[in-house]
C-alpha cells in the first residue's frame, strides 16, 4: 500500500516546480524512440557539415517526400509541398494547410551555419617549403580550439566560365586530412604568457597542405606549385578560382554515441544543425496540418544574420507574401496572426564552469527542450522576448502532449549572452519565442547533447505545427 502523502508534500506537488532527469521521467519504449531517432540524426551530422551541405541533404528529402519548386503565383491546395531553395544556402518549405493564410502559418525557424575556417580569397601560399592555406574564421569560436585537431575541406568553387565544382577531402577514409599546426611546450613560454582568446591568434590559423615540391629546377615556390597542379589534375581549378570559391575548414570526425550509457552525443555543428535536423523531420511529418506550416533553414546566424541568405533579409516576408498573395492576403496580414519557435540551443549547466551559470535558470543535459523566454545580453539588449501569453500557449502545449520540457538563461546577468534568429522574426510581428536542444561546450569543433533532449525537441516541433489553436 501507498504511503500517503504529507500536507507538504501535497503543496509542493501542487505549487512548485518540479524537473526530472529524461532518464527517470520516460519510460523504456520512449527512450528506445530517442535512440532510434538520434541514428537518423548522426547520419545528416555526417554528411551536412556545412550550409551548402544541409540544404542539399534537405532538398533530397524533400524530393523524396513529394515536395516541389514553389512557383510564385500559384494557388496551391490544402496538403501540398512547396520549397524555396536560397542560393543554395538557406530553405524555406512548407505544407499547405486547410485554414486560409489569413489566419496566419506556423512557422519553425532553424539555421545551418556553424562556426568554422574559412578560406581567404587568395589562400594558397609557401613558407619554408611547406604548403598552407590562410583562414578567415566565421563566428563566435575560441581560435585556441582549431589548432592540432583533424580538418576536412568542404565547399564550391564557381569558375569563370560558371562551372560549380563541389569539394570535399577529408572525411572518406582514404582522404588526405589537414590541421592548423601548434607550437610545442618546450618552446611555447611566451606564447603561454597571452590571454587564452590569443592563444592562437586569427592570423595563425593556417591550414598544413602539403610538403612535397614539384620537381622542376627553373619553377619558384615549388611545393605551393604543385599542390596547386594536385587540385588542377583533381578539380581542374587554378589559384583564380579561389576567388570565386566558398571553402570551408571544418572538423574531420563523425558524429558518434558519447559516454558508455551511450545517452549522448558527440559532434561538430549541433548547434544549430541538431534543432535544423528536428524542424527537417518535424515538417516532413505535418502532412496534412490545419495551419500551413513554414520549415527555415537559415544562413549567417552565427554573423549576426546579415546578407541575402541570413534572416535579416527579406526572403522568408517574401515567400510567405508570394504564397499568400494567390488568396488575395496581404503577407502583413498573415505574419501578424502567425505564431513561430525560433529553433535553436542553449548553453546547458556545466559544473566544471559553474561560476558562470545561474543554477535555477539554467537548461540542463538529459532534462527535455529548453524554452528560452528571452536571450541577450546585459539588460536584456539584442533579444526578443517571448510575451506571457505565449510562453503559456506553449506551456499548455507541451504539457497537453506530455513533452519533457524546461527553460533556461544564457548564462548569469552580465556573464556574457547572445542571439538568437528571433528577434528578426519579431521584427515581422510574429509571436516568437526560442525552443531547442541544451548543448555542453557550445561552439566547440566538438559539441554534446543529450538523445532525450534532440527527441524532445522534435517531438514539440510535431506538436506546435499540428497544433489548431
Amino acid at each position: 500500500m501507498a504511503e500517503e502523502k504529507s500536507a507538504a508534500e501535497q503543496l509542493q506537488e501542487k505549487l512548485l516546480i518540479k524537473t526530472e532527469n529524461g532518464g527517470l521521467a520516460l519510460d523504456d519504449a520512449e527512450l528506445q524512440k530517442a535512440q532510434e531517432f538520434c541514428e537518423g540524426y548522426k547520419a545528416f551530422l555526417n554528411a551536412a557539415k556545412t550550409e551548402h551541405e544541409a540544404v542539399a541533404y534537405t532538398v533530397e528529402k524533400l524530393k523524396a517526400g513529394g515536395y516541389v519548386e514553389f512557383e510564385p503565383g500559384k494557388r496551391y491546395n490544402p496538403g501540398d509541398k512547396v520549397y524555396y531553395n536560397n542560393r543554395g544556402k538557406a530553405l524555406v518549405f512548407a505544407t499547405i494547410g486547410t485554414e486560409g493564410f489569413e489566419q496566419g502559418v506556423r512557422i519553425v525557424a532553424a539555421h545551418i551555419d556553424s562556426p568554422r575556417l574559412d578560406l581567404k580569397p587568395r589562400p594558397l601560399y609557401e613558407e619554408a617549403q611547406l604548403a598552407y592555406l590562410k583562414t578567415h574564421y566565421y563566428g563566435g569560436l575560441k581560435k585556441y580550439q582549431w589548432g592540432a585537431i583533424p580538418l576536412a575541406l568542404h565547399g564550391v568553387v564557381v569558375k569563370k566560365d560558371g562551372t560549380t565544382v563541389q569539394v570535399k577531402i577529408g572525411e572518406d577514409p582514404e582522404d588526405p586530412i589537414f590541421c592548423v599546426t601548434d607550437l610545442l611546450p618546450h618552446l611555447g613560454r611566451e606564447q603561454m604568457k597571452r590571454p587564452l582568446a590569443e592563444g592562437l591568434r586569427g592570423e595563425e590559423l593556417n591550414i598544413l597542405v602539403g610538403c612535397h615540391p614539384f620537381r622542376d629546377d627553373k619553377a619558384s615556390e615549388k611545393v605551393k606549385l604543385n599542390i596547386a597542379n594536385i587540385l588542377f589534375e583533381k578539380y581542374g581549378i587554378t589559384e583564380y578560382d579561389f576567388l570565386s570559391a566558398e571553402l570551408e575548414a571544418v572538423p574531420a570526425f563523425d558524429a558518434r554515441d558519447l559516454g558508455l550509457d551511450r545517452g549522448m552525443i558527440g559532434s561538430y555543428g549541433q548547434d544549430d544543425r541538431v534543432c535544423a535536423y528536428t524542424a527537417i523531420e518535424a515538417g516532413l511529418a505535418a502532412t496534412a496540418p490545419v495551419h500551413t506550416t513554414v520549415t527555415v533553414l537559415a544562413d549567417k546566424e552565427e554573423i549576426g544574420s546579415n546578407g541575402n541568405t541570413g534572416l535579416k533579409c527579406s526572403y522568408l516576408r517574401y515567400f510567405i507574401a508570394d504564397l499568400a498573395a494567390p488568396y488575395g492576403v496581404e503577407a502583413r496580414t498573415v505574419l501578424s496572426h502567425s505564431q513561430c519557435l525560433s529553433a535553436d540551443v542553449n548553453a546547458a549547466y556545466d559544473p566544471n564552469f559553474a561560476d558562470v551559470y545561474e543554477r535555477k535558470n539554467s537548461c540542463y543535459i538529459n532534462y527535455g527542450v529548453v524554452i528560452t523566454k528571452y536571450t541577450g545580453a546585459g539588460g536584456k539588449s539584442g533579444t526578443s522576448e517571448a510575451s506571457a501569453h505565449y510562453m503559456a500557449k506553449m506551456r499548455r502545449l507541451l504539457d497537453d502532449a506530455g513533452v519533457l520540457w524546461q527553460t533556461g538563461e544564457l548564462g548569469k546577468v552580465d556573464a556574457g549572452g547572445g542571439g538568437t534568429v528571433a528577434m528578426y522574426i519579431a521584427e515581422l510581428n510574429v509571436d516568437v519565442v526560442d525552443v531547442g536542444v541544451p548543448v555542453l561546450s557550445m561552439h566547440a569543433p566538438f559539441e554534446v547533447v543529450s538523445k532525450v533532449d534532440v527527441y524532445m525537441t522534435y517531438r514539440a516541433f510535431c506538436e506546435f505545427l499540428k497544433e489548431q489553436k
